[in-house]
């Protein structure tokens, strides 16, 4: 039984997949918030467009040092 947890997440792990709404590659995969009712995981780009759309105003980034 642990074999098989261990292989399925270390399948999930290395495949980041395609984004739920362009459809295209996910470098860094991101959770979409659930009000939003998108299945699956976003790409970068759809996920700050769509945290635009919901929440509208200034966004200020955090941890800039990071990226």
């Amino acid at each position: 039984m642990f074999f098989i947890s261990f292989q399925k997440s270390r399948i999930t792990l290395g495949s980041k997949g395609k984004c739920a709404i362009c459809s295209g590659e996910i470098k860094l995969p991101f959770n979409p918030m659930k009000e939003w009712g998108i299945e699956g995981m976003l790409c970068g780009d759809c996920y700050s467009k769509q945290l635009h759309e919901f929440y509208p105003g200034d966004h200020i980034r955090v941890n800039k040092e990071l990226d």
